[in-house]
């Protein structure tokens, strides 16, 4: 963007300046901008799928994207305050996506195949990160120019979320293609409030519940893991150990896929492998995606650039090991919650929100001189000694036992509505 002289301006020196040129505080307001109307969109979009469910509501923020998106050219050329407002419009769409994946869990997915449904639904955040950045750098520099990856994304979202409209319902009982046997499987082990659009959510009973809050600090500490290595990766790796950072987007790009064995695996293991308690199996995973994590982490900072395929290395064990944590703490939130878990897992893209401001502010902190391997190593060492001390909390409260504010009266199975399947 910042090479389209289209309505340049003279700078201070004299010479034509792109508008497009942003400084690195406007930089960082445009990411704050997503961030802040995630936050703010969370909790609106949390009591509208309970209360309405998610086919429309989803619709409704994947309209509100689509439009976003297509303006953000015209905004970025007209006025930066617009173009604020647009990308807080787009984190307040944005803010639906997490809680989708939590209620399309409790509503589709069998108490056995949870953590199968949390690998395949999260998957579309690196997923995502690799199309569109294949996509957008083939359009940028082709004759169509940026302008062009803006309308094509709108265009490829507009087909998407016309398919979740025709495909998606809110009830497997009034879903055509369901069978009386697949309904049962998903209705195992559940009560009619699995299902019940009029549900009251327990927020204040669940924001102190000390399991969901163990479950939220290692969400944190992991998802701002994984925003110090897709935004800071590149640039430690071209500063200090030399890498072309071309290279370095692409090996981490590539590792995005490298993930899917790592994190269907886990998975598995965690729904099927029934001889390990399931406590057991969530703390082992919560161990290797965040305890593991962070040791190789925090290792990062101390190999020199004569050694830098050892830390190339680290950097994609410390990526696929993250995969795993479908198997960890997202497994305590979702057994501690039950019906609620579409909750939790909201809770945890409002994590995701905070781990934006939290990231820069640590390497703002630590980092003053981008080429300066010993003070890298300082916001290693504290994004990785946070990651085990979340790691090491989960052995005091994770649980696999429901919590009182998700029992009810209802019978465990409702007969009577596979009844009406058949």
């Amino acid at each position: 963007m910042k090479n389209d002289m289209q309505g340049a301006v003279q700078g201070e020196n004299g010479t034509l300046q792109s508008i497009y040129d942003y400084t690195s505080t406007e930089k960082a307001q445009l990411i704050w901008a997503v961030a802040i109307g995630t936050i703010i969109g969370t909790i609106p979009y949390n009591w509208m799928y309970v209360r309405y469910g998610a086919k429309n509501v989803f619709l409704s923020a994947g309209i509100i994207s689509l439009i976003s998106t297509s303006c953000t050219p015209f905004a970025a050329a007209n006025n930066y305050i617009l173009l604020l407002v647009i990308r807080l419009i787009q984190g307040i769409a944005y803010a639906a996506d997490f809680a989708v994946i939590g209620i399309i869990c409790v509503k589709w997915a069998p108490h056995d195949e949870v953590a199968f449904f949390v690998s395949v639904l999260t998957v579309f955040s690196p997923f995502a990160t690799v199309i569109t950045t294949a996509v957008t750098g083939f359009l940028c520099t082709s004759s169509f120019g940026w302008r062009s990856s803006f309308y094509v994304h709108s265009v490829a979202g507009a087909v998407c979320f016309i398919l979740w409209y025709i495909v998606y319902s809110d009830n497997p009982l009034s879903h055509s293609s369901v069978t009386s046997k697949e309904l049962a499987n998903i209705q195992k082990g559940k009560s009619a409030a699995h299902f019940d659009q009029k549900r009251q959510i327990p927020y204040w009973k669940m924001v102190t519940n000390s399991a969901l809050v163990c479950t939220w600090f290692n969400a944190f500490m992991d998802l701002s893991m994984s925003i110090m290595i897709i935004t800071y990766s590149p640039i430690y790796f071209n500063t200090v150990l030399e890498f072309p950072i071309e290279q370095t987007a692409f090996i981490i790009g590539v590792t995005n896929f490298a993930q899917l064995p790592f994190k269907f695996g886990a998975a598995f293991i965690s729904d099927r492998i029934t001889s390990i308690n399931p406590k057991a199996k969530m703390l082992i995973f919560n161990t290797i995606s965040c305890g593991i994590v962070s040791i190789l982490f925090g290792g990062l900072g101390f190999i020199s650039k004569d050694q830098k395929w050892i830390a190339m290395f680290l950097l994609i064990a410390v990526n696929c090991l993250m995969s795993t944590n479908c198997a960890g703490f997202y497994q305590c939130g979702r057994h501690v919650s039950q019906q609620f878990a579409d909750v939790v897992i909201a809770a945890i893209q409002f994590c995701k929100c905070l781990a934006l401001f939290f990231v820069p502010a640590i390497v703002a902190a630590t980092v003053t001189d981008e080429s300066d391997r010993y003070q890298w190593s300082h916001a290693f060492l504290v994004m990785s000694g946070l990651l085990l001390v979340a790691n090491f909390s989960a052995y005091f409260f994770f649980t696999d036992q429901p919590a009182e504010f998700t029992k009810t009266h209802e019978p465990q199975e409702f007969q009577s509505m596979k009844d009406e399947k058949l």
